[in-house]
């Protein structure tokens, strides 16, 4: 991870350069790459494959890069020969669309790690190949900010930012796009040439259509971005510290846990349907609110596990913050038996608990998994929570590491437009994510089916899917669920690009037919071309 500090600020082209030895090359940037992996070669293997240990492609190469220049020229060769091209950022793609048989040639952004000021534009940039932790490191250690994003370390910026990502700082700060001021990307024109674009949000800048896609579009769809910067809208001045927004610098942390022993339906759906109606009643975007900077995770583990629990953090300056913390976890457990217990509670420091603290990051990576989500614009109805209820203490599967995120939403996020980014989904007050692990392919069918039966039970209502609607407001791109495509498991009448991008959609394919009108980046799941879905 190189860092280009304050002292070696960027030039108007935000090439920032870091001290000798620093990045991925002894020599610095230009010393390295870009290097091409082939089979046999034994780093083959490794390089293949992602987070999620379900899929391995077998692509003829795997080029990793270190340059926006590199970027360009790979993807010309992969145009050239008439090979699909794929990227990688971190790898934590749920789906096979870096992995799928038709895949080539995968670009590897891991190198491309750099972030730092840019003094020209006035804005922070982030290298695709920079892991979250990193990012948030190098921003606080550096100027004292940070970028709202979520909360894996792992994660690369690369699809996360496109994706629209969202943190424990979202109900705070809003997404991490609500602060996304530019981009520099690799895109094919209409004759087949590859070649480097700038887009911001300036008014007059020509990109400013493309610099739009890129707050939600997900990854995949449009080129390769190779460099963001960011910006808090209405921030002024040159001082850094004032253009991103200022963490707190404590954090009071907690995790309480519910033991399934004992537990009756009745408390279990207690506990979900007041943690729903505080959501609701705590999800405006309103300034002031005592509770912005709570951020709350609840987490329905199956019975396999013992246990579950929920995590909540918020700012320890807030006025009588312990006070706060105490009467949400009375009103979370008020009325079910058993009660909790309190396992962890103490208040460390912001950027320790954002890169190290267990609380938020991910189960074991290094395993096979499967995902889904959704988005609540109320508190739960009681058909969602008996069917909660039922998957989760069915005798038929075991999964310890099977259970649904449930992270209290809206706040800032909910202050922004439905068509001011590509995320249209501004006035939810609860995001949902579904996962199950396991560890080896022979449990993939038993576990395959536990997820999707549980999802369609939930939302049986609408089809097997939480369409827009009165409650329920579509699905989150980045956590990225293939079945969307399927009528075996969407019978809504909804199609996925609708779960996902609503009312964006047809803005999304004019900017897909502008930047990349031969369809050069596409996956199963990718913004189609007008005419083509």
């Amino acid at each position: 991870m190189a860092v280009a500090g304050p002292a070696g600020s960027a030039a108007a082209g935000g090439q920032a350069r870091p001290g000798p030895g620093a990045g991925t090359g002894a020599g610095g940037p230009d010393a390295f790459g870009p290097l091409t992996v082939r089979p046999p070669d034994r780093r083959y293997a490794d390089l293949t494959r992602g987070a999620n240990r379900r899929w391995s492609g077998t692509p003829d190469a795997v080029r990793l890069v270190e340059s926006a220049d590199q970027v360009v020229a790979a993807v010309q060769e992969a145009v050239d020969t008439g090979r699909k091209p794929a990227v990688r950022s971190g790898g934590h793609c749920y789906e096979d669309f870096v992995t799928s048989d038709d895949v080539r040639l995968v670009i590897d952004t891991g190198f491309m790690d750099r972030v730092g000021y840019d003094a020209a534009r006035r804005a922070f940039f982030i290298e695709p190949g920079a892991r979250l932790g990193e990012v948030y490191r190098a921003l606080y250690r550096g100027w004292g900010v940070t970028v709202p994003g979520g909360t894996c370390p792992t994660v690369g910026a690369g699809g996360h930012i496109v994706g629209g990502g969202y943190g424990a700082l979202s109900r705070l700060h809003g997404l991490v796009v609500d602060h996304l001021y530019g981009i520099e990307a690799v895109v094919v024109d209409r004759n087949g040439t590859a070649r480097k674009v700038l887009a911001t949000r300036e008014e007059n800048d020509p990109g400013r259509e493309l610099l739009w896609a890129h707050t939600g579009a997900g990854g995949g769809s449009l080129g390769v971005v190779t460099r963001y910067w960011m910006r808090s809208p209405g921030a002024t001045g040159s001082d850094p510290a004032g253009l991103l927004p200022r963490p707190p610098s404590e954090l009071l942390v907690s995790t309480v846990t519910w033991p399934w022993e004992g537990m009756t339906e009745a408390a279990f759906c207690t506990i979900l349907r007041n943690y729903g109606r505080w959501c609701e009643r705590h999800g405006a975007p309103g300034a002031g609110s005592p509770y912005a900077s709570l951020f709350s995770q609840l987490k329905p583990a199956h019975k396999s596990a013992g246990a579950f629990s929920m995590t909540t953090q918020i700012d320890a300056s807030v006025p009588d913050a312990a006070g706060l913390l105490d009467a949400f976890l009375a009103e979370v457990g008020r009325g079910a038996r058993p009660g909790y217990r309190v396992d962890d509670r103490r208040t460390i420091p912001w950027l320790h608990a954002t890169t190290s603290w267990p609380g938020f990051t991910a189960p074991d990576t290094t395993m096979r998994f499967k995902a889904k989500s959704a988005y609540m614009r109320r508190g739960f109805p009681e058909e969602h929570l008996r069917a909660f209820y039922r998957h989760l203490t069915r005798d038929d599967f075991a999964g310890p590491m099977s259970l649904v995120m449930i992270s209290a939403y809206g706040g800032r996020v909910n202050a922004v437009g439905a068509a001011d980014t590509a995320v249209p989904q501004r006035d939810s007050v609860m995001k949902l994510h579904y996962v199950t692990f396991w560890r080896d392919a022979a449990g993939d069918a038993r576990h395959l089916a536990w997820i999707r039966e549980f999802y369609q039970d939930v939302y049986a209502a609408s089809g097997g899917v939480p369409a827009p609607g009165d409650v329920t407001d579509g699905c989150f791109v980045n956590y990225a669920d293939t079945d969307l495509n399927a009528a075996r498991w969407n019978r809504s009448g909804a199609p996925w690009h609708e779960l996902y991008f609503k009312g964006n959609y047809r803005r999304l394919q004019a900017v897909k037919a502008r930047w990349d009108p031969r369809d050069v980046f596409r996956h199963e799941q990718s913004v189609r071309l007008p005419g083509a879905e």
